[in-house]
């Protein structure tokens, strides 16, 4: 994103360029390798300053690449985790709760939550 306070370096450099081409038409041929000088270091400042501005919203973007991909290993992990529990849930509940049915349906019910409670946290504004 742009920096609002900073002028647009396309019309920055257009503006520098015809500055140094009326200075080299008034100040006249003794001074052209001066004003050619000046403006090359202008043009190399705002190179630099558009360098940075890429290289920033690059970081950014790597951080947000790194997060996404850590919020999916953790929803995978948390998957596998349930699965994992829901098994010997759903053979505890069935063999101790009567009716086996709603013993399950419990345990399910309560592993579905903790999904949907981690989910809700983790959603994206």
């Amino acid at each position: 994103m742009p920096n609002p306070y900073v002028p647009n370096p396309n019309e920055e450099l257009r503006r520098d360029s015809e500055a140094a081409l009326a200075a080299r038409a008034e100040l006249g041929p003794a001074y052209h390798d001066h004003v050619a000088a000046g403006l090359a270091d202008r043009v190399e400042e705002l190179v630099a300053y558009r360098t940075a501005e890429l290289r920033t919203q690059g970081s950014v973007s790597d951080r947000e690449f790194a997060a996404a991909e850590s919020s999916r290993r953790q929803r995978f992990v948390l998957g596998i985790i349930s699965l994992g529990v829901g098994i010997p849930v759903t053979a505890i509940s069935a063999t101790q709760v009567d009716p086996g049915l709603l013993g399950m349906a419990v345990g399910w019910a309560g592993i579905v939550g903790v999904n949907v409670a981690y989910a809700w946290t983790n959603r994206r504004p």
